[in-house]
Formats: C-alpha cells, structure tokens, sequence
C-alpha cells in the first residue's frame, strides 16, 4: 500500500524554455509513476506503523519533443511512515496517515549544473476498507487517500534544476486489489493530479507565475504466486496523461505531457511483517518528457 512520488526533471517549467520547446511543458511535478504495484490495496499486516524504504535509479537518453542526445538520470531515496488505525472513521473505513520525505539526486547531460536535496514531502489522510473475503481468501480490497505534496523541497529560482517544486500539488487516488484466486491478483491505483501556482518561477523565464495543467495517472500490476505466503512474478506499469494546458501568466499553452510504462516485478515476503518489492519500467509513448527505464527497489517493514 506504500504511496511515493516519481523524480525526474523535478518539477522545473523554467526547463522548457530552454528546450525550445512549448513552455508549458515538462512541468508536471513529481509523482507516483511506479512505485507502487503488487497488491496495493491494503496493508500487508493490519493495523500498526509501517515504514518502507525506496531506492529508485531513473534514466533517460531522450526528451520527447525536446533536443536530441540528452540524458538525464535520477537516483532517489524515500522514506516513508505510515499509520494504519483499527478504528473506523466513514462508511465502515478505517482511518490512517501517510507521510513521505524523499532525497533527490537529478543531472542532466543538457545542463552544467545538478541538484541534490530533499525533495517536497508527500501528506495523505486515507481511509482503508477491510478485505471483502470469499471462501479461500480475500477477494477485494480497497482505499482511498487524499494525498498531498507539500512545497517544502529545496528551492532556488536562479536555479534550473530543483529537488522541490516550489508549488502545492493535490493527488488524491483510488486503490484496489482483486483476487481471481488466492495466487492471482490484479492491483490498480488511479490518481487525479491539481497543481497550484508556482509564483517564483526560473528568472530566465521572464514569467510571473506558472501553473502546471491538471493530469489523470495510474499505476497497474497483476502478479502470481509462485510459493505460497513468499513469492510473486508479475507485470507492472504506469500511465500519465495531462488533460488540460499548462499556463504562464494566467495563458494557456501547448505541450501536454504523457508516457507510458510496462515491466517485470516481483515480491519476497520474508514474513508477513517484511517484503521487498523489485519493480522495472520501461517507457514509450512518451510526449514532452523524458522517456526511459525505472528500476525500483522497496523494503516495507510492520512493526
């Protein structure tokens, strides 16, 4: 159930201007693009406090619809703490917090400088639904998080690169996972992403303000189960869309960002209290960003 966020040209409008690109794009700021996947829907252990830590290396030889030959790779390290309560709150839901604070690490082979920081920290008050059972198992399971990302990342708008966004992001989501059978499972989270207004943006744009446009993203997994209560093998992916123009100083311009991801996952259960997830990704279809590979690794621990 863990929840994060991707980290790739970090969030940073200034950037298309010198792409010579639209400016409204490679905007969009850093979201969960694969982080999560295998039976997403609910928590491993019941009640009590997680922490899950993610490694994730990102990297791309090519910006779709940008200049040629240009690299770009991220490595990031997440720490996540979460709090799953026994106490129903709303329609038989029961309560819980989620709070992320990630480390960032992003250059690029197009820009002379990098940037290394914390990033913007990630707030999400859930609701989860115990498991609908059938006769060998749960069947369904679902939440319902309204996540947050909080402009509080390092920052400097003389700077083109920034681990922070410098702006509010509101990400609420749906997740859910459904056994077929006891070994088979199919997981989804959809997201609806608004984005505030940066009113600092990169001096060398000239702008006042920006506003990133308003996307739909998903991540998707369907696993199996390869030794009972140990190990699963499945596929992965992600899909971003942004739906609506990107604006500078209160216009709206072209250049809507998308991308497409599919992979190999699997998950070790070293007990119920402990799982490490490995996650690959590999883009396509991508449209004024970068396009590239994702590996992840995550460790997820119920104390």
């Amino acid at each position: 159930m863990e929840h994060s966020h991707r980290y790739t040209l970090a969030a940073c409008l200034s950037l298309a201007l010198l792409l010579a690109v639209p400016a409204g794009a490679f905007d969009q700021p850093s979201v969960n693009l694969g982080f999560t996947s295998f039976l997403d829907g609910g928590p491993p252990a019941g009640p009590g406090f997680y922490f899950a830590e993610y490694v994730q290396y990102y990297t791309a030889d090519e910006l779709v619809n940008g200049p040629p030959n240009t690299e770009v790779n991220v490595w990031a390290s997440l720490n996540q703490l979460i709090y799953q309560s026994n106490q129903p709150l709303l329609l038989g839901g029961k309560w819980g917090l989620d709070v992320i604070v990630p480390l960032v690490s992003i250059d690029s082979t197009l820009l002379p400088d990098s940037a290394t920081g914390l990033g913007d920290v990630l707030v999400g008050p859930y609701l989860q639904w115990d498991p609908v059972m059938g006769k060998d198992g749960p069947r369904f399971m679902h939440r319902v998080e309204l996540q947050s990302l909080i402009p509080v990342g390092e920052y400097d708008s003389g700077k083109i690169l920034n681990p922070g966004s410098n702006f509010f992001s509101f990400d609420p989501y749906w997740a859910a996972t459904f056994f077929f059978c006891p070994k088979v499972t199919v997981s989804w989270r959809l997201h609806y992403l608004w984005n505030a207004k940066n009113t600092d943006p990169f001096v060398g744009s000239g702008a006042d303000d920006t506003q990133a446009g308003q996307a739909f993203h998903a991540n998707f997994a369907a696993s199996y189960e390869m030794v009972p209560k140990k190990f699963r093998l499945g596929v992965n992916g992600y899909f971003l869309r942004q739906l609506t123009d990107s604006k500078v100083n209160g216009s709206q311009v072209d250049g809507k960002e998308q991308v497409l991801a599919v992979g190999p996952g699997a998950l070790f259960s070293f007990s119920q209290n402990d799982h490490l997830f490995f996650n690959a990704y590999f883009e396509t279809n991508a449209k004024y960003r970068p396009e590239g590979q994702r590996f992840v690794l995550r460790l997820v621990h119920h104390f």
